[in-house]
């Protein structure tokens, strides 16, 4: 049975209905930082396992209750997730030797609030930013990522448009 993913970024204070129903829908949910409250995080679907990291608009108090770093392996996939990472081929300052060192299947950021999911051959793992969910920010549409993981391989990924940012619905 397949683990179903839900990976976020970028709420800056602010989910809504609509990401919420998709979040009920999910196993897990992966928040790559830019929490921007603990609102948000307690907002989200009761008793589904949440795995974060804290970003760059975070206060201490955030900091202290998620890492910088998340690094773990899920259904045989090695996942290594941070907030700000850059985007292959140019990675953000130590993100490469931090890549390197870790040999993740699966490397995440957030931070840019541009969705963009590819496989990078230099570093031998896929990159995955899942925009960004939050009103703030320059992005034009939110978006969300949901994929499933199962025996070593990720499987049947979505990007989920959430809205124009702006418009609250």
């Amino acid at each position: 049975m397949p683990t179903k993913i839900a990976l976020i970024s970028d709420s800056h204070s602010y989910i809504d209905h609509k990401t919420l129903a998709y979040l009920e829908e999910v196993d897990e949910i992966w928040h790559a930082g830019d929490i921007g409250s603990f609102a948000v995080m307690e907002d989200l679907p009761i008793g589904k396992p949440i795995r974060a990291v804290y970003g760059n608009i975070d206060d201490m108090q955030m900091q202290q209750a998620y890492p910088e770093w998340q690094e773990f392996t899920l259904e045989g996939v090695k996942v290594l997730m941070t907030h700000i990472g850059g985007k292959p081929p140019r990675y953000a300052k130590g993100i490469k030797s931090k890549i390197k060192e870790s040999a993740p299947d699966l490397f995440i950021c957030g931070h840019s609030h541009i969705c963009k999911v590819e496989f990078d051959k230099t570093a031998n793992c896929l990159y995955m930013n899942p925009g960004a969910i939050g009103q703030s920010g320059f992005h034009v549409i939110r978006t969300m990522l949901l994929f499933e993981l199962e025996a070593g391989q990720l499987r049947n990924l979505s990007v989920v448009e959430l809205g124009k940012r702006g418009k609250v619905l």
